[in-house]
């Protein structure tokens, strides 16, 4: 996969980081110039990703969340996230809306409804003890030029 530019960092699964991530997102994507909307159900994806890896991959434990952002050609950023936690032991019914592991935190359990809704590809890798991987992919519009005057 060609890749024009990448951004990769590596943090303490806290709560204080879920803004580090979506600031680094926000840096990350400053020069493909994304519109407020793009920006906005990105962050959104990044923080609720990122918040699914610290609250259910480390459950009562520590650890570290990874991200990966890459502009690949044709304006489509590609966001991978990823955990060494406790897994998820069923995918497809830790992915069904309104599915949560913690109903006592009022969770919604809409994190991969939205991460869905807002990317155009979304691939969720686990084994329940070896951690989770997610890969979203997002196609931004086109850049809107000024008309010069």
């Amino acid at each position: 996969m060609k890749m024009l530019n990448e951004f990769r960092c590596l943090f303490p699964a806290v709560s204080s980081n879920e803004g580090l991530a979506r600031a680094a997102l926000s840096a990350f994507l400053i020069p493909a110039d994304p519109t407020a909307q793009e920006l906005a159900d990105l962050r959104t994806v990044i923080s609720e990703a990122v918040t699914n890896a610290i609250v259910h991959g480390y459950r009562n434990s520590s650890g570290d969340v990874a991200v990966c952002l890459r502009m690949l050609p044709e304006r489509v950023l590609y966001i991978r996230v990823s955990d060494k936690g406790c897994g998820i032991p069923d995918v497809e019914q830790a992915m069904t809306p309104l599915y949560t592991t913690a109903p006592e935190e009022e969770r919604a359990g809409l994190g991969f409804a939205i991460m869905q809704e807002f990317t155009d590809s979304l691939h969720v890798r686990s084994s329940a003890g070896n951690g989770t991987v997610l890969t979203m992919r997002r196609k931004l519009g086109q850049i809107h030029e000024e008309p010069e005057s």
